[in-house]
């Protein structure tokens, strides 16, 4: 379906009246990315969902109405502070996010271990096994690496920098070849 531009009016219309009616519950906007296309989503407590093309960006905004609320809507200007950020992330300007953030895709020990990731630092990685004992429970080693897979917000929450113990990638949900170049970027700034 071609948008006119009577249409789109009409949509920025209804985004800008219902962020100012305070009845958005989820704002959403897809950027380009070195890796593709990725869907950010935000609430008005912040970014709560960063998205690969891989993951079906529909189906992930029909998780996310099931989730936290029905009233979604393509309303960029909420996202606009994070699109930036990730542009300057993917172009070297930028090694740390600041965004407000709203967990709550995220319970128990998935939560702890996320909110551990920001602390591992630009360049650097950090082991599953490591991971699992700043989180608290030294033992959980897969339980991380599931954790890290659940990412809700990747790139923001750096689960990339997050290696097996013997150096080796593991998994990651954009992807190995995303998860090397990742890397890449960071270890040549």
């Amino acid at each position: 379906m071609t948008t006119t531009p009577l249409l789109a009016a009409l949509h920025e219309r209804l985004a800008e009246r219902a962020e100012a009616e305070g009845i958005l519950d989820v704002a959403y906007r897809v950027i380009d990315s070195p890796f593709g296309p990725l869907l950010l989503a935000a609430t008005p407590e912040g970014l709560i969902r960063v998205s690969y093309a891989i993951e079906d960006h529909d189906r992930v905004l029909a998780r996310l109405a099931e989730q936290v609320s029905p009233r979604i809507l393509e309303a960029p200007a909420r996202l606009d502070r994070a699109a930036a950020q990730l542009d300057e992330y993917f172009a070297g300007r930028r090694r740390r996010f600041d965004l407000p953030l709203d967990l709550r895709l995220a319970r128990g020990f998935r939560l702890q271990v996320l909110e551990h990731l920001p602390s591992i630092g630009y360049g650097t990685t950090e082991s599953y096994a490591s991971v699992a004992a700043a989180s608290g429970r030294p033992t959980a080693v897969r339980a991380a690496a599931g954790a890290c897979s659940h990412n809700p917000l990747p790139l923001v929450i750096p689960c990339h920098r997050v290696v097996r113990s013997d150096g080796s990638l593991g998994g990651y949900l954009g992807g190995t070849e995303v998860k090397r170049t990742l890397l890449d970027l960071e270890a040549a700034a």
